[in-house]
């Protein structure tokens, strides 16, 4: 009998284990498909979900069905804006609501979100992105009643890591609860019920550009009464927590059709000082456990009356505190004599009566007061601001008193003395007539090392003078590293920088004995990048940061002029005496004009742009140099030395200009050498070429017998361009005693050049036996020069030299030949004819005077030219023979392989 009961227990297990596990394929479509009725009933927006799985293991003995990354986006007039996304729906119900048939009503246990958003905004015509209920769905049967695929007869729900964001574009008011989970119990069976909640966030509230709470962090443990027909909301008994501090609140919240009416009172529990402290982050402010307090803080507050399209509730926040100090027991100094008096109010209905009156701030750091007020009207409106502060604070001892964690310590004494009314529409549009400042603020011994910065910045004394109309600084002594700076000038967007994120104008002057460029060098990190959620995560999570990288920058938040002297400038490798510059800075952008120094033993005046706008940093410079030292200067700069590396052997001054653009690197600051294009033009002066520290002159005077370059003439006119990392030498004439020579060709940044230098030889370098020759055949030589190219290859360090001797030889030929013929044609002429054959074979035989030597001329003794072609023919003849061996001479030709 046993056996039987066990074995029929097991086939009755095995075949619900079975239904459980097809239980998912049995009823998935039938479910997924009341999702979908569920949604196309009631929302007017486009509904997506990825997928729809049962499973009766999960919550056993209860069903659960679960939907898979769910969202709602909003069609016209917030197309495209996510409504609300939910990237797990859990739906709890019992399984015999998966019997049901289709048409009935499936009752809900419980729900679950994970990792949801909701967006609620509304723009500037005050309509709001969640009114998406199909029209009349509002007027449809209860979901009780038939037709409705789900009811919510849930006594338990739960919201996991849920982002929600509330934004006015009227108000400008931002508020963001984030990281929020909250889990609450109750019979929502019943019109009334006690619903029991837990909830952690984060809140942050901004309103315009002011922040009021950032990141917040929030603990609710309250229980609601819910009176869920008359929709009345009570609270009961709760404990709230923002950031340490506690709350205690009540009233009730009621949904009426012409919004809602709101009725809470809210205070402290206790009135320690400690709930002033517990306001701050513990991050920021510590454990509060052993902290020595005295005297009070309370927060007290009300909240009633109805808020609509056009109101919002009549509220009265107070913040009071009297006499207070505090002490930590692990510093060495306390705060005392803390007064806080401070109000919120509304007391019209009408968000624009929203003022703050900040009647009393004071506090005193050991002998040091620091005393503030304030009142800001029209909020969200046109804020009108009317304060003043005054006293003094010694910065060193505000780590002493409090345990705030700085990168770098603090010192200097900050004194402030100032009034200030002024409205924001005012700041916005730079009426600064309508704005009244009055007072000075000094700051002395300021120490510290600003973000990017590798050594410390001090300010041995700033001042600041706040006139009615403007803000002028009357002192700014400042030394970072062994570099100094004394800067004076006028503000004249101050309160747009400082409330507006404006752009900070002002014109100053600034002089320095020293300046170290390096010394100021500052790095910005490239911020993460974000990539747009996929269709399956409409959370928009940040994607993986970017490897962050090291760049210098200009400032986006400058607009100002600067006229600036300096006695010494050090950039890089470079010395730069008594510099005189007007530096504009805009759109991060430095516009330098009219600037002057003296360098290497000359002077430079040069204007022009640089940027850190783009992804890479540009320059556009034009640049005049006068009587610089080629040498020094050709050395030191990179960038000429790119540009004319054989400069680097000569000395004596150079007169140029210069004109560049190109591209910067983006941590040093220095000329990407590959992207330069422009142009030099320029002359020497006194200009010596130095050959034995030169490869390329080396060996070009080892294949050109005649040539010292060390006597070459350069004082001259110069002209290249250059660009894509390519140097193009304008064809250019230099003179070599009377010789004369062009030089053209091109080099790149890479040292491999290609380069020809046509000298003009005159016919007296071919030596004795040519000069003979010419006196033979009766031929002025002076007035005959010889075209030799040089060309020149491969690079600066290993240069190869080529002549063309051939085509030389040719062409001092031909001119002698024509000289030749000329004079001996006219003579015969002029003679008999066979005393004008016996002159003519004289003269071509070589033997005048009764000399024995032999020539390659004894040859035209064998046969007596009758005619004018012959006389031409023999005299060339003689020339070529005659020339051949003197240019070969004249050129050094080591192999017959070098192709010379």
């Amino acid at each position: 009998m046993v056996k039987k009961i066990l074995k029929w227990t097991g086939i009755v297990l095995l075949v619900l284990i079975v239904l459980l596990a097809a239980a998912p394929f049995i009823f998935k479509n039938k479910i997924k498909n009341m999702v979908v009725k569920a949604i196309n009933e009631q929302v007017d927006a486009t509904v997506a979900f990825e997928d729809v799985s049962i499973s009766l293991f999960k919550n056993f003995p209860n069903a659960n069905v679960t939907v898979d990354k769910l969202s709602i986006i909003n069609k016209a007039p917030f197309a495209g804006d996510t409504l609300a996304y939910v990237g797990e729906l859990n739906l709890k119900m019992s399984v015999k609501e998966l019997f049901k048939s289709e048409g009935e009503t499936m009752s809900l246990q419980s729900f679950t979100l994970k990792n949801s958003v909701v967006n609620i905004l509304f723009n500037k015509d005050g309509v709001g992105n969640f009114d998406i209920a199909k029209k009349g769905a509002e007027d449809s049967p209860s979901d009780a009643e038939p037709g409705k695929p789900f009811a919510l007869n849930i006594d338990e729900y739960a919201v996991e890591n849920m982002r929600f964001r509330y934004f006015d574009a009227n108000s400008k008011m931002n508020v963001v609860i984030d990281s929020l989970n909250h889990k609450g119990t109750g019979n929502f069976a019943a019109n009334k019920l006690d619903l029991d909640t837990h909830t952690t966030a984060n809140l942050t509230v901004d309103m315009d550009k002011t922040n009021f709470m950032r990141n917040t962090r929030l603990k609710l443990d309250a229980i609601l009464g819910l009176h869920l027909d008359k929709s009345i909301y009570t609270f009961k008994e709760n404990k709230l927590l923002i950031n340490q501090m506690g709350l205690e609140f009540d009233g009730s919240v009621a949904l009426l059709e012409a919004g809602q009416d709101i009725n809470i009172t809210f205070k402290t529990p206790e009135s320690s000082f400690k709930n002033f402290l517990a306001l701050v982050p513990a991050a920021y402010s510590g454990s509060l456990a052993n902290v020595k307090t005295e005297g009070n803080f309370t927060i007290n507050g009300t909240v009633n009356g109805l808020m609509d399209e056009t109101h919002i509730p009549k509220f009265n926040i107070a913040f009071l505190s009297k006499d207070a100090s505090f002490q930590y027991p692990d510093l060495p100094k306390g705060i005392s004599n803390i007064n806080i008096d401070t109000k919120i109010v509304n007391e019209t209905g009408l968000m624009n009566d929203t003022y703050v009156n900040l009647d009393k701030l004071a506090f005193k750091i050991d002998q040091d007061v620091f005393d503030a007020r304030a009142k800001i009207q029209d909020l969200t409106g046109n804020p009108l601001v009317d304060a003043a502060l005054k006293g003094t604070i010694n910065l060193g001892n505000l780590t002493k008193a409090y345990p705030v964690k700085l990168d770098y310590p603090l010192s200097g004494i900050l004194k402030a003395d100032v009034e200030t009314k002024f409205d924001m529409l005012s700041v916005e549009k730079g009426a600064y007539e309508r704005i009244d400042n009055r007072g000075a603020i000094s700051l002395s011994g300021f120490n510290y090392t600003p973000d990017g910065f590798s050594k410390p910045f001090v300010i041995s004394e700033a001042s600041i003078q706040f006139n009615p109309s403007r803000v002028s600084l009357n002192r700014f002594d400042a030394k970072t590293g062994s570099s100094d700076l004394a800067v004076t000038g006028t503000l004249d967007n101050f309160y747009g920088f400082m409330f507006k994120d404006q752009t900070l104008k002002g014109n100053f002057n600034m002089k320095s004995n020293k300046i170290v460029v390096n010394d100021f060098m500052t790095t910005a990190t490239t911020p993460a990048k974000t990539t747009a959620a996929t269709d399956g995560d409409k959370r928009k999570a940040p994607a993986k940061p970017a490897a962050a990288s090291d760049a210098v920058k200009i400032p986006a938040f400058l607009d100002c002029t600067i006229n600036a002297t300096a006695n010494t400038v050090v950039y890089d490798n470079l010395n730069l005496t008594n510099m005189t510059a007007k530096m504009i800075i805009r759109d991060e952008t430095v516009s330098i004009q009219n600037a002057k120094t003296n360098v290497f033993d000359g002077a430079i005046g040069f204007n022009g742009d640089v940027s850190t706008k783009g992804a890479t940093p540009t320059f556009d410079m034009d640049m005049a140099l006068s009587n610089i030292d080629i040498t020094k200067s050709f050395t030191q700069l990179d960038m000429l030395k790119n540009i004319a590396p054989i400069a680097q052997v000569v000395t004596g001054k150079l007169n140029t200009t210069i004109n560049v653009a190109g591209n910067l690197d983006a941590k040093e600051m220095t000329p990407d050498m590959k992207s330069l294009k422009g142009s030099l033009g320029g002359s020497l002066a006194n200009a010596v070429i130095h050959t034995e520290q030169s490869k390329v002159l080396s060996a070009l005077t080892s294949n050109v017998k005649f040539l010292d370059p060390s006597k070459i003439n350069l004082n001259q006119k110069l002209n290249l361009t250059f660009d894509d990392g390519k140097v193009n030498i304008q064809p250019f004439d230099i003179k070599y005693q009377d010789i004369n020579a062009k030089v053209s060709g091109q080099h790149g940044f890479d040292q491999v050049m290609n380069y020809n230098v046509v000298f003009d030889v005159p016919a007296k370098y071919l030596g004795e036996t040519v000069i003979a020759k010419a006196e033979q055949l009766h031929v002025n030589i002076s007035k005959i020069n010889v075209p030799v190219t040089a060309h020149i290859t491969g690079n600066f360090q290993n240069p190869k030299v080529t002549t063309d001797l051939a085509a030389a030889s040719k062409s001092f030929a031909t001119q002698l030949v024509q000289q030749g013929k000329d004079i001996l044609i006219t003579k015969a002429k002029e003679k008999a004819s066979e005393k004008g054959k016996e002159l003519l074979n004289g003269l071509l035989g070589g033997n005048k005077g009764g000399s024995t030597t032999t020539t390659t001329a004894d040859t035209a003794k064998t046969a007596t030219p009758k005619t004018s072609e012959e006389v031409k023919q023999k005299a060339e003849d003689a020339a070529k023979a005659g020339v051949k061996n003197a240019v070969n001479n004249l050129f050094k030709k080591k192999d017959k392989k070098e192709g010379n």
